[in-house]
């Protein structure tokens, strides 16, 4: 990656923000001071024009804003977004790509950004994604597009969202026809024992790679909850996948219960963040509430090619310690998952309501 910025001499930078909406070339910092405009309400306390007059935007209960709206082509490289939204689960980001119908992005905002928890914000340390004190949510996907970019930002709350505040950084240069796009979608399910099974990502046709796994996983069992095994079904695969992983904590990278459950002497998950995988919160010391865990699975150097389609799933399996057998567990997973592929893509199943997403 640093080898490659000595190529890039010269190339074409934009940056989409509210000092500038549309990312034109001297298009930032005109906003005028004006107390009385709803949204520059703080502004009477400006320094003057060019000043830090509009640093963010404000969004009414239950309406959506376009945060970005890019023609011609060019590559996305990072954005960021935060709020003083309490539950980032009330916001809902969408991306489109080339004028598609149907969004390739669509994602509670928190969930999106691996914090997926409302009740337990936290930081992320990863290669793609960034959360950093305090959500402070940072993105670093590349993102093509040949011919137009859109992104939106839905309140789905019953409150003014007092502060979005955006920069949505992107390069503009030519994108071969061969250039998969970038997809995530959200997923939330109540697992039992009759069906303890949760889908991550269904529904895929065509051909890509996919790139990782975001799960904010909520244990309402005593005891261990990881044995359950990712399964990824690939071209074809019906009963049986072709990819099987050892089980959840082996396939977010840790190993004998993440270091709880009798394998340390404190019986606790341990957090941890590396650029590819981590386990950045254990929620586990609230006598009066589930265990909380967020778990991110980026495959950068190891991406799951498939040609034809995709499925992929995480079963809910435990540990019953007085008969050392694994158990079937009701659980409640929710998943983003990430992957790039060639366009036309399936519709996404419905998001689920706003209710759906907070925290049990």
């Amino acid at each position: 990656m640093l080898d490659d910025l000595m190529f890039k001499s010269g190339v074409v930078t934009k940056m989409i923000s509210a000092e500038n909406p549309t990312g034109e070339k001297g298009g930032a910092c005109h906003a005028i001071p004006n107390p009385n405009d709803p949204l520059l309400y703080h502004s009477g306390k400006s320094l003057g024009k060019g000043w830090k007059v509009n640093p963010f935007i404000r969004i009414e209960p239950k309406k959506k804003v376009v945060i970005a709206d890019i023609k011609g082509s060019g590559i996305i490289r990072n954005f960021f977004l935060t709020s003083d939204r309490e539950r980032f689960s009330e916001l809902v980001i969408r991306m489109y790509w080339d004028d598609e119908k149907y969004p390739s992005v669509e994602s509670p905002l928190g969930a999106f950004f691996c914090m997926g928890h409302d009740s337990k914000p936290h930081t992320v340390n990863s290669l793609p994604i960034v959360v950093a004190p305090h959500r402070g949510c940072n993105c670093y996907w590349s993102m093509p597009f040949k011919k137009s970019a859109r992104i939106e930002i839905e309140n789905e709350g019953e409150t003014y969202t007092e502060i979005l505040a955006y920069k949505i950084l992107y390069h503009e240069v030519p994108v071969s026809d061969d250039a998969a796009y970038f997809h995530a979608q959200y997923r939330r399910s109540l697992t039992s024992e009759d069906n303890p099974c949760h889908v991550i990502l269904d529904g895929v046709k065509g051909r890509g790679v996919y790139v990782g796994t975001y799960l904010a996983w909520t244990a309402l069992n005593s005891g261990w909850w990881g044995e359950g095994e990712v399964k990824f079904y690939i071209d074809g695969d019906t009963t049986y996948p072709t990819i099987c992983d050892n089980g959840t904590e082996d396939y977010f990278g840790g190993a004998w219960n993440f270091g709880g459950y009798g394998i340390l002497g404190d019986k606790t998950e341990q957090e941890f963040n590396t650029p590819f995988l981590g386990l950045p919160l254990a929620s586990v010391n609230d006598s009066n509430s589930p265990k909380r865990f967020s778990m991110y699975r980026f495959h950068i150097e190891d991406c799951i090619g498939f040609e034809k389609d995709l499925k992929v799933t995480v079963d809910t399996i435990g540990w019953r310690q007085d008969h050392r057998k694994y158990k079937h567990l009701s659980e409640d997973v929710a998943s983003v998952a990430f992957w790039y592929q060639l366009e036309p893509h399936q519709k996404f199943k419905n998001l689920p309501k706003i209710f759906e997403r907070y925290d049990r």
